[in-house]
């Protein structure tokens, strides 16, 4: 729909990414009236799936690209059947700008009767001289006769941008669009092709294009609400920017929840508390401040309601059951682990990523560190980064412990976090990849 706009957090989303979209799509609407839309950029985590399923929300809308697609310029044109008259074509076209789609009965696209298919039946029919043939008796043929079927198809998810080659060569200038089945859902005009209407974006919990989806420069980026450093893209025009010093994005959504006199419901409530709860570890990260205690108190309010799934629960019992359902190194592979919760950099010429994992006990560690240090260079190589390191963090020790792959620049060796025995390095009280990890590398990488 033209006036939809998408509201979707980072890749490899997080609960608070997760979260923030749902809650500001649903602020947007009930304050602004806007045909707002929850997404998000990649796969839930196990954390954010307990949430959800917790509090009896669906997921949101599964977007990682926003390069238009032929369902964005499609028409739905009326049809005929390759055994109807050659002038209900003609009558249908002079309806729809001088086309009639031909579909099989079994949905799938015959060809279509335009005027060039039009004049070719007639030159093949009549020939050089008319002789005793009249147009009457030629409209009483059938559809099949006069019907181009070369005409091309395109899966209506597909991307305009992979087959404009294909098109821009092409002397026509309509095209079927057909689901996964190759069955008739509509027209796409190459004049629409060529200009597609772009999708309507607001980033929430992110700003950096690189931690964004594919293809954000073919959107239209309307706003960003975020609570990380900055690294923000380009746009043709000013954009509604926001990024605040606090410890989740949800916190910032619900500011603007109580500013406007609102009160969010139960399960919208629920989930931005969970955010903001798994962002500052039960508010007690370092990047955790009054504004998100604050937050979390009105969220409480609003949530532990009479009838909600969390009637009952406390900042602190559900803050643990949040923490709890994400944490952990068993119950998932190692590839998972290094890949899950990921963001990329850049800095003093480097590229490199940084992964986090919870659990409940830090010695779980040394059982595992064989194999994640494997994926974690598997992981390196296949992103083609200079680097790449994983914090394992204990969410109830609040502290972490630190793997590098086996590339890191030498110049880490002066992180303020000593060397262990196996390999690993003790980052004692580092719970905040943002705050306390990031700074310390890139403050190394950039001397």
């Amino acid at each position: 729909m033209p006036d939809q706009i998408y509201v979707v957090g980072h890749i490899n989303p997080d609960t608070d990414s997760v979260a923030s979209a749902m809650g500001y799509a649903w602020l947007l609407r009930e304050r602004d009236g806007l045909n707002t839309v929850a997404a998000r950029a990649g796969a839930l985590n196990a954390q954010t799936s307990w949430v959800l399923k917790t509090l009896k929300l669906d997921a949101p809308y599964l977007l990682t690209d926003a390069s238009p697609r032929f369902d964005s310029v499609m028409q739905r044109l009326d049809s005929l059947r390759p055994d109807a008259q050659l002038g209900s074509a003609w009558t249908l076209a002079s309806r729809t700008g001088g086309l009639a789609p031909i579909v099989n009965e079994d949905g799938t696209p015959y060809g279509m009767v335009n005027g060039m298919s039009l004049f070719k039946y007639f030159s093949d029919t009549l020939g050089p001289r008319p002789g005793d043939t009249t147009v009457r008796e030629m409209m009483s043929a059938q559809c099949r006769d006069a019907a181009d079927t070369n005409v091309p198809k395109f899966q209506s998810n597909a991307h305009i941008r992979d087959s404009l080659n294909r098109i821009l060569r092409a002397e026509i200038d309509d095209y079927w669009v057909v689901d996964e089945s190759g069955r008739y859902l509509g027209i796409a005009r190459q004049r629409n092709i060529l200009n597609p209407p772009r999708l309507k974006i607001i980033l929430v919990d992110h700003n950096e294009p690189r931690q964004s989806i594919a293809a954000l420069e073919e959107a239209e980026l309307l706003e960003i609400l975020d609570h990380h450093r900055l690294g923000n893209p380009y746009t043709h025009q000013p954009i509604r920017f926001t990024v605040d010093v606090v410890g989740s994005t949800s916190t910032l959504v619900t500011e603007q929840i109580a500013e406007a006199g609102l009160s969010a419901l139960p399960a919208i409530a629920g989930a931005l508390l969970s955010g903001l709860l798994s962002d500052t570890l039960i508010l007690t990260s370092p990047t955790t401040t009054e504004r998100d205690r604050a937050a979390a108190e009105r969220l409480a309010r609003w949530a532990f309601v009479g009838g909600s799934p969390l009637q009952g629960e406390t900042i602190d019992s559900f803050g643990k059951a949040v923490l709890s359902a994400g944490a952990g190194l068993s119950n998932r592979k190692p590839e998972e682990i290094v890949s899950t919760d990921i963001k990329p950099f850049e800095g003093g010429g480097f590229k490199f990523a940084v992964a986090q994992a919870e659990v409940t006990d830090i010695m779980q560690l040394s059982e595992h560190l064989s194999p994640l240090t494997k994926a974690l260079d598997e992981l390196r190589e296949k992103r083609g980064l200079d680097f790449a390191m994983l914090l394992v963090t204990d969410v109830v020790r609040g502290t972490s412990r630190l793997l590098l792959s086996s590339s890191a620049p030498p110049i880490l060796d002066d992180l303020p976090y000593p060397p262990m025995p196996d390999g690993t390095r003790d980052a004692a009280g580092v719970v905040s990849r943002k705050k306390q990890l990031l700074p310390a590398v890139l403050g190394l990488l950039e001397r």
